[in-house]
């Protein structure tokens, strides 16, 4: 929800100061009629009607009044959200325990004595044309700021669904991300490491042609075959590292496997995931496992680690353990917080248990949804 009040327009303004007050005093008179006669008495039981009658009018009320509102100030007040009940009797507790109708009624008294002050002002406006030009419109500006301050949701529910909005927002992001990252691993492996290997496959042809007859002219040429050569394994580690293909095509179990085979110490994987998680939690499962065993590999001095990843449908655990000397810390700037911060980005948490002497495991917890 907007929550700026427009200016409204001068003749809509002026229409809505004039032909506004009966309807208020018909709600006027009416509610306090009911909520008098209901609250004198509810002694003998008469008045419980009569203030289920008064309850239910006030928002029926408010729900017109958000309407002309909306039409004829611009002012952007939802429709409310009421609580409920099973039964007539619990439906009208509900509702009265809901402060959506303690506003609506302050709004509804409110609104008559304003509502005169306003009929004199519309009607002198309507002739008086600096008034029509200024004054009026000023008037049923803040008109629309108390409209929205009580017709409004309340504080907690318009917080509710800016977070909710923000979520959405974000996990479109990720999404989006994630996207993106495929279609960069893509472009690498089809594109630029393609054309890397023709052109590696081309200076090896050129150097055999060459022969040994141009010495110098051989060496330059072996020289740009290796280039090329160990460009084409950088570009190939670099879109693995980006999303590698084995994952996308392949999951979790797979791509760990990968990841343990190439460790350059014993690594045992175990991977219990009964369905396959979204792709930035695959992702990110996979990053701090393949960062976690590198930096096992070069800082831990450990000769085993084991690698455990289970999921419930709702959230992804992964837990790497290794039997090195520990004392392993989240230091800020650090790579721990660097994968810290990377799960954090889908509602994760990444914890560091490291007493000195070992093991260290590192476990983060990753929610299937964000």
């Amino acid at each position: 929800m907007n929550e700026d009040q427009p200016w409204p327009g001068t003749w809509r303004t002026i229409g809505y100061q004039v032909l506004t007050l009966p309807l208020r005093l018909v709600q006027f008179v009416v509610l306090v009629t009911l909520l008098l006669a209901g609250v004198a008495t509810t002694i003998v039981w008469v008045g419980i009607p009569l203030l289920m009658a008064a309850t239910y009018l006030t928002q029926w009320f408010a729900d017109v009044e958000r309407r002309w509102l909306r039409r004829m100030l611009r002012t952007p007040v939802p429709d409310a959200i009421r609580a409920h009940g099973e039964g007539r009797l619990r439906d009208w507790f509900a509702r009265l325990a809901d402060s959506t109708t303690w506003r609506d009624l302050a709004y509804l008294l409110l609104a008559f004595p304003i509502a005169v002050i306003e009929f004199a002002l519309g009607i002198a406006s309507a002739i008086v044309v600096p008034l029509a030009l200024t004054l009026a419109p000023g008037v049923g500006w803040l008109h629309g700021k108390l409209a929205l301050a009580l017709l409004g949701p309340p504080r907690a529910q318009r917080l509710e669904a800016r977070a909710s909005r923000l979520q959405a927002s974000r996990a479109r992001g990720v999404d989006a991300a994630e996207a993106e990252r495929r279609r960069i691993e893509r472009d690498l492996h089809d594109g630029a490491q393609q054309r890397l290997v023709a052109v590696a496959m081309t200076v090896g042809r050129a150097k055999t042609k060459a022969g040994s007859d141009n010495t110098e002219l051989a060496q330059l040429l072996d020289e740009a075959h290796t280039d090329a050569k160990l460009a084409v394994a950088e570009l190939r580690d670099l879109a693995r590292g980006i999303y590698p293909a084995v994952l996308a095509d392949r999951g979790l179990d797979a791509a760990l496997s990968a990841l343990a085979a190439k460790s350059p110490i014993a690594v045992s994987v175990s991977v219990d995931v009964p369905q396959r998680p979204p792709a930035a939690v695959e992702s990110t499962t996979y990053f701090i496992v393949g960062e976690t065993l590198t930096n096992a590999a070069k800082h831990s001095g450990a000769t085993e680690v084991e690698v455990a990843v289970r999921g419930d449908g709702t959230t992804v655990i992964a837990e790497v353990t290794d039997n090195g000397h520990g004392g392993a810390e989240m230091r800020p700037g650090g790579g721990l917080a660097g994968l810290a911060d990377r799960a954090a980005t889908i509602d994760g948490v990444v914890s560091v248990s490291s007493p000195h002497g070992g093991p260290t495991v590192i476990r983060a917890e990753l929610p299937c949804t964000w």
